[in-house]
């Protein structure tokens, strides 16, 4: 069912923020434009499809005369940097109401509005059991960013997610962009790998781990009777003293110092992201004071 999380309203909310941002800091995602394989010289480096609004001086003719396509020519100090965008698709994201999905819908349009607007390319996946599923494909450009990202309101959040074994097999790209990894990482499987696997390949990761605020503040008290919100069949009733709300924040904090600690020891960055927390609250506070952005 379509959540219609972005919609109009949000899209001039990025739009505002893209501006701000533009207007009050130096440079986006803490100078990824500038790929650790390459230098600042002006020497040809490739070819991409022309986007209207390119520069038409750098539109290499020759390659036109030959396939009667237009293409731009890149230089070392301006090749085109390509944004991945990984989306946990599991049931777990669906949890409390709804509102982590759709704060992971946010930051996942949010992420890509602002690298098209740097003209980089970005593609946006969902992780569903053990695939990765491609959502949103070499989007370049403003205009390509209005008409694919409304793909992202159909996206059903449901099953179990293996987030090791879905990227790693996949075409990550190499030292070219970045890739934003976004999930409650509230599992039992391997997601190190993954992790490790998109450091080793050059490229600039960041963990984003979206809780809702009842998993990182949960009221429950008495006898209930719980759930695995991946595997229906696994149920346990409880008495749930303040013993056992104690043991769970102390999981809770094992959880997300896990991966935190694995991320600063890999050189990825790391954020915890509350399900109802602004996205211009999310940029312009801990992005910021990251220097993800700078």
């Amino acid at each position: 069912m379509s959540r219609f999380t972005v919609n109009e309203a949000f899209l001039s909310q990025l739009e505002l923020l893209q501006s701000l941002l533009k207007n009050n800091v130096a440079g986006m995602f803490g100078g990824n434009r500038q790929s650790k394989n390459y230098g600042s010289s002006c020497e040809f480096a490739d070819l991409r499809d022309y986007v209207p609004g390119d520069d038409i001086t750098k539109i290499d003719w020759n390659a036109y005369a030959r396939f009667e396509k237009l293409y731009t020519k890149l230089y070392l100090d301006e090749r085109q940097m390509h944004t991945r965008i990984y989306i946990d698709a599991s049931r777990s994201m669906d949890y409390g109401n709804g509102q982590k999905a759709e704060q992971a819908l946010r930051l996942a349009a949010a992420f890509a509005y602002l690298s098209v607007c740097e003209m980089d390319k970005v593609s946006i996946f969902a992780i569903r059991e053990s695939e990765v599923v491609p959502l949103v494909s070499g989007m370049v450009g403003k205009q390509s960013y209005i008409n694919c990202i409304g793909a992202l309101n159909d996206l059903e959040f449901w099953g179990d997610s293996y987030i090791s074994k879905a990227i790693m097999p996949t075409n990550v790209g190499r030292g070219d962009g970045m890739s934003i990894l976004i999930s409650d990482f509230l599992t039992d499987h391997d997601y190190e790998d993954a992790i490790g696997y998109l450091v080793d390949k050059k490229r600039d990761v960041l963990c984003l781990q979206v809780l809702s605020r009842e998993e990182l503040n949960p009221q429950l008290r008495g006898k209930m009777h719980l759930f695995d919100s991946e595997n229906a069949s696994s149920t346990w009733r409880r008495n749930i003293d303040r013993d056992i709300a104690a043991a769970y924040k102390q999981a809770l904090a094992y959880a997300t110092g896990r991966i935190e600690e694995f991320c600063r020891a890999r050189g990825a960055s790391y954020l915890m992201v509350d399900a109802t927390r602004s996205i211009g609250d999310v940029f312009f506070g801990s992005l910021a004071d990251m220097e993800v952005i700078k």
